[in-house]
């Protein structure tokens, strides 16, 4: 999906400031990217490290000597997706005010790109639902921080604008997340019948346009027989 301001950590919430050689974070990437692709494929449950581990020609113990655990790699494979999804922005977060909403319409295009990580977002996602699984606060995490930033680039740009309806936004930034989640799932079950940017870019702008200027309800078109 898109970028999240959730940023790794080690435990206690100390961040990471060791950096691997080389060779490890090498090795390191080639079993991410393999996990990727299994538990995008088979999901957490069914994806097991032995496939994982057959697919960068090394054992289940040094699988784990990387990782340390399958729950460990799961959450770090979610993290490596949120990173590559900034990579490429000046401080590697997503920008703030009328600039997020085009990151998003920007995202769905690079998601175009990338069916994988998107495959293996939308699969996790979906079992996170689940008690106990293993990414469930990560996803929860992930949904509050995202809104939390959506609704402030909402609250900025109607300040800017001087309009907008402000009892609203919190339902906006929820139906944004909801609506480029749900044109991916599409998208993944049939690529020729959606265009993932378009749509996302569509669905966006008309949700912007409802928090900006408030037509009138959907119960107005409605004409008795």
């Amino acid at each position: 999906m898109l970028g999240s301001p959730i940023s790794r950590k080690q435990k206690g919430g100390a961040v990471a400031s060791t950096t691997p050689r080389p060779e490890t974070e090498r090795k390191r990437n080639e079993i991410l990217r393999a996990a990727m692709e299994t538990f995008g494929a088979k999901g957490s449950t069914n994806g097991t490290l032995a496939d994982i581990a057959e697919q960068v020609g090394m054992t289940h113990a040094g699988v784990l000597h990387h990782f340390g655990s399958k729950r460990a790699l799961l959450l770090e494979v979610l993290e490596h997706r949120d990173q590559d999804d900034v990579a490429h922005l000046h401080g590697q977060h997503m920008p703030g005010g009328a600039a997020l909403f085009m990151h998003l319409v920007g995202t769905a295009l690079r998601n175009n790109l990338r069916p994988g990580i998107v495959q293996v977002y939308t699969v996790l996602s979906a079992e996170a639902v689940t008690d106990g699984h293993p990414a469930r606060t990560f996803f929860e995490e992930r949904y509050r921080s995202l809104r939390t930033e959506i609704e402030a680039a909402f609250r900025e740009l109607c300040a800017s604008e001087n309009v907008g309806d402000p009892d609203t936004i919190d339902q906006a930034a929820a139906s944004i997340l909801a609506v480029m989640d749900g044109l991916q799932l599409q998208w993944l079950l049939d690529p020729k019948a959606i265009e993932l940017a378009a749509a996302t870019e569509f669905a966006i702008q008309a949700i912007v346009n409802a928090v900006l200027r408030p037509g009138p309800s959907l119960s107005s078109y409605v004409r008795e027989p």
